[in-house]
Parts: C-alpha cells; structure tokens; sequence
C-alpha cells in the first residue's frame, strides 16, 4: 500500500509538471489570484485524466479511490503547483446527490458537475449563524409546487461564480432547531437572488453576502426529506475533512519560505544572532509541518481501516490552521521593510511584469492575511475545540 503511494505521487508530480498549463502554473509560483477560468481549465484536465471526482464510485462516474489515495493525490498535486480543487460541486453536493438524491436530480446535475461546466456555492452560514448553523434563520415556505425562500446567507464564496446553491433553509420551527432544516438546490439566476461582494482583509473578492428575497424554488430541488437537511448536512461537512489540513499548499510554501530564508542567510553582513534564530525559526516551522503531514496520513490509513472519524477532523482543522499561521507569520517578517507594503493588486499584476520585493512581498501578506480567515470558515476553531472536549475528554 505504502509504496503503491510513493509511486502514485510520484506519477501526480510528474502529471502535474507536463500538463498544468504554464500560465497557470506561473500564477500558483508567484502568489497571483486565480480567476474561475483557471480552475475550470485544470479541472478538466484533471477530468480527461480520471482523476477528477476519482473518490467517487465508479457507477457515479469516479475512480473509487481509498481515502488515503485521495489524500496523496491533494499533497502531491498541491505540493507540486496545482490549484486547488474547489469543492463545492465535487466533494460537497455531488457526492450529497450521489446518496441522497433521486435520479432526476442525478441525472440533471452531475454531469454538469463532472465536466465542469456548471458551478456551485454553498448557501450554510447567516448573519448569527456561523458555526451555530442550526440557528439558521433563513425559511421556506411551500406554496404548491414551489419553496418561497426568504433570508440572507453570508460567506457565500464564489457565488458570484456560481450558477447553482445547495442550501440549508428552515421549514419547520416546531421540535429542535436541528429537526427543521432543509436542504435545497437554488438556481442562482432566480428572480429575488441579490449578492453583496465582501472584500477581505486581504483586499481580494473571495465571498459574499447573499440576499433571498422571495425566491421561488421548485419542490423537485429538494433534497432528501422536509426537515432532515441536518442529516445531509453532516454528511456533507464529513467529506470535507480528508482536505481540511490542506496540506499540499502548505508544503509548497514552506519550500518558498525555505528559500526565501536561504537568501537572507547567505548575507555576509546578517548578524550570526539573526542567523540562529532565522535557522531555529525554520526548524520548528519544518518540525510542525512535518508532523502535521504524519498525522494526516495516519489518520486518513486509519478511517480507511474503519476507525471512527470522531474528533479527528476536528484536530486536523485546528492544528492545520496554527501551522499555517505561524508560517504565513514567518514569511512576512522575511520581507523585512517591505512587509507592509501589501498591495493588493499586486495579486492581480500580469505575468509579464517582473517580480519586484514589493510584489514578492505582497504574496506572502496574501497568505498572511486571508490565513486569518482558516480559523473562522469551516467551524471556528473554538467550535473545533468543544467538539474535542465533548468527544475525546
């Protein structure tokens, strides 16, 4: 198993140095943003590969692949340069559609998943209903053969990409908060749909916030059963947790940081006070990323094995996003005095204008700032805690 893997990534590396297309590639090495064509490109590159939606079963159109190959392929790839896969069609409604759904909902909406050409945003947190999602406020109301949605959803990232939304709504206020939740399908291009952009601390369109005013949403778009959308819900966030270390991209910036570091430390003229720490630094950052890597893999074998998942998806985001910060931390101070000269269109520049160390510069404050954000999204990581508390102690 262990050297099918080795092997796996090695064949991923070499993949993704022949086939992702060069300009592409240029954004990911200089820290440039990514428009939605970028990764539709690659994506269905990916797919003429089979390696795009390749966790799914073969009869849904995937590969079948082991979680732990899953995660090979994530690290490799991201390791090696790639984009990101974006998830929100791939890893959380198709595979909903996949369990849930009926075939006509199958048969309307995973191909356009599969070969790229459609698009999803995922309609979960609200203002007040962040991680606290089963005080989502946001109703529907059935008039005959429609929802009539009414609510606003915050952080709806790419929806101004998006052509669909798989969305959390309120359908019943009479038992728990968990029992009245509905999973719903939204055409973007519906009448009363309103979108906000959110600029993020890093001065980049990441998100929005979303506004529902009298949406009209066929009942066919219903997913599962009235009211038992937070099943759907748990299931969805669970097929979140084989990326949610985002390992990949991490160690892809550690071997910037690694050689960024190197050109400080061949300066004659740093103090060897400066040298030690600079080494030191780089050691525990390496040390950290390291064992997050081996835990990762640990526990993806060991879920393959039948180990129940429990608090583990909850330790990998928490420690995942410490790591990243500390490092994201780390490389900003290498920048020296530019370190506060972030611009953001620096991220936005052609590939044709030279690197400057202000533009350098402003890439690492990139993932400085918006590795902010990795403590908040997917559960905050106080949230994250209190699931450990309440499973493991």
């Amino acid at each position: 198993m262990q050297d099918d893997l080795v092997a796996f990534r090695a064949e991923v590396r070499d993949f993704v140095r022949d086939r992702l297309p060069p300009d592409i590639a240029e954004k990911v090495r200089r820290g440039r943003e990514m428009e939605k064509d970028d990764y539709v490109r690659w994506q269905k590159i990916l797919r003429e590969k089979g390696w795009f939606a390749a966790g799914w079963k073969k009869e849904h159109g995937g590969q079948g692949w082991s979680q732990a190959r899953q995660l090979a392929f994530l690290q490799a790839s991201g390791a090696a340069g790639a984009p990101m896969l974006i998830p929100y069609g791939v890893n959380m409604v198709g595979p909903v559609l996949n369990t849930f759904g009926t075939e006509a909902q199958r048969a309307r909406h995973i191909p356009g998943i599969l070969s790229n050409d459609v698009w999803w945003c995922q309609g979960y947190s609200e203002p007040g209903a962040g991680s606290d999602l089963a005080s989502l406020k946001t109703r529907a109301v059935r008039e005959g053969d429609f929802y009539r949605v009414n609510g606003t959803k915050m952080w709806t990232t790419e929806a101004h990409w998006a052509d669909w939304m798989h969305c959390l709504v309120r359908t019943d206020d009479s038992g728990k908060p968990q029992e009245g939740i509905s999973f719903l399908l939204i055409d973007m291009t519906s009448p009363g749909i309103t979108l906000q952009p959110i600029v993020t601390i890093d001065g980049q369109h990441h998100t929005n916030q979303t506004f529902l005013d009298d949406v009209m949403v066929p009942v066919e778009n219903l997913v599962g059963t009235e009211n038992r959308g937070w099943d759907i819900a748990k299931f969805l966030l669970g097929h979140e947790r084989i990326s949610i270390a985002d390992t990949g991209p991490k160690m892809r910036l550690m071997e910037q940081i690694e050689a960024q570091a190197a050109e400080l430390r061949a300066d004659t003229a740093l103090p060897a006070r400066l040298r030690t720490r600079l080494d030191a630094e780089l050691t525990g950052l390496r040390a950290d990323l390291d064992a997050l890597v081996s835990l990762e893999n640990y526990l993806v074998r060991a879920w393959d094995q039948g180990r129940p998942v429990g608090a583990d998806g909850s330790i990998l985001k928490i420690r995942g996003t410490e790591v990243l910060q500390a490092m994201s931390e780390f490389a900003v101070q290498l920048q020296g005095l530019y370190a506060g000269a972030h611009d953001p269109a620096d991220l936005h520049a052609p590939l044709q204008v030279p690197d400057t160390p202000a533009t350098r510069a402003s890439a690492m404050a990139h993932h400085y700032l918006y590795g902010r954000a990795w403590s908040i999204f997917g559960g905050t990581n106080e949230v994250q805690r209190q699931i450990i508390a309440k499973t493991v102690l």
